[in-house]
């Protein structure tokens, strides 16, 4: 029997009676609502999702949102003024006592509003209950994943034919924005990171008008988004024949990624592809140059819930979708960073994102 994602969502909530999502208005958007109700437009500002006990999901919406939100699931309830909306609120929690919110979106405004409106209720954290469940995903998310991948994919195998000497990171990262637009992309998954010579020893620099030098490595993390959903990759090129610390850094990253995915599997210990990686990479020179965690999922948002780290207590799980991203930072030098973004399978994963990771010099 298929279930319904707030049937999954409201089976992994013991002890809660309901789960409201609020979308308070921007920034305050909480990816969880689309991700319940599958709408694919609207931004939803003053919206609530309600998911019930018996897994129904009650959408409440203004009549600015009522035809977007007909185009999702769930019992959608048009409200034309504050007292239709607070009613609508009540009636979803009619006889609950304990309800989950997600604590690491929701306002204390959104939280202290429904308190006000559905007496005699409880506020309890749902944000655990919310990442566990969003992290497994179903088929539709994978093939929207999937898209989003093959859109960057495209892009990476574009990056050599857009470097010159004297182009500026700002100007690259706008074209990989566009051509990503271009090749069927809703959006960016995040801003665009372009890092030029000893810029790229700053993991997460942002684009500047420095120029692109002989020598200099050029490193670029990005993702597109389809359909709400992200992909997360990096690739590191040079301009020339770069200082021969970084050659020897690229192939001792290259080796650390693959150790890592080797650890990807349904039921592996999180923690295991970072220490597999960062055990590799301390054997080198290059001790203590790996300064972030291997990785972490990926869903509507680019940092979900799955923490690839060396302390993280977590299991993978088949449906997971997660980055493998180790990294060599050398100030004053530059940096290597290889991504790809992977979905996590029963016996091992599959690499969602594809471009040469050879030693690229151009």
């Amino acid at each position: 029997m298929a279930f319904t994602r707030a049937e999954r969502l409201i089976s992994n909530a013991e002890g809660m009676d309901a789960i409201v999502i609020a979308n308070d208005g921007e920034p305050f958007l909480d990816s969880t609502f689309w991700y319940l109700t599958e709408q694919a437009s609207g931004t939803f500002e003053g919206s609530f999702a309600v998911v019930g006990k018996d897994g129904s999901l009650d959408v409440i919406v203004s009549v600015l949102e009522e035809e977007s939100a007909s185009e999702g699931v769930g019992e959608v309830h048009v409200y034309h003024d504050r007292e239709e909306r607070e009613r609508f609120i009540r009636d979803a929690l009619s006889g609950c006592s304990k309800v989950g919110f997600n604590m690491h979106s929701a306002t204390y405004a959104a939280v202290q509003y429904v308190r006000k409106v559905a007496e005699g209720i409880e506020p309890v954290d749902a944000g655990k209950v919310i990442g566990d469940t969003v992290s497994v995903k179903d088929e539709k998310e994978i093939a929207a994943t999937k898209e989003a991948c093959r859109i960057s994919s495209e892009v990476a195998g574009e990056i050599p034919d857009y470097l010159s000497e004297g182009v500026s990171e700002k100007e690259v990262a706008a074209r990989m924005d566009s051509r990503m637009r271009e090749l069927g992309g809703t959006g960016n998954a995040f801003d665009t990171i372009a890092a030029f010579g000893a810029y790229s020893s700053q993991p997460h620099h942002m684009p500047c008008d420095y120029r692109l030098r002989k020598g200099d490595a050029a490193l670029f993390d990005f993702g597109s988004k389809y359909g709400r959903y992200c992909s997360d990759m990096t690739r590191t090129v040079f301009l020339g024949k770069p200082p021969e610390v970084l050659e020897r850094a690229y192939e001792v990253v290259r080796e650390a990624q693959l150790a890592g995915i080797a650890e990807y599997r349904n039921g592996a210990s999180a923690s295991a592809a970072d220490l597999a990686a960062r055990k590799l990479i301390d054997g080198t020179e290059f001790k203590g140059r790996f300064i972030h965690s291997f990785g972490h999922g990926i869903g509507m948002e680019v940092h979900q819930d799955i923490s690839v780290s060396p302390r993280s207590d977590q299991v993978l799980k088949a449906g997971n979708v997660v980055s493998a991203e180790p990294g060599i930072y050398i100030p004053g030098v530059g940096g290597i960073r290889i991504e790809d973004t992977c979905l996590i399978t029963e016996d091992g994963c599959e690499v969602l994102t594809s471009f040469d990771h050879s030693f690229t010099v151009i």
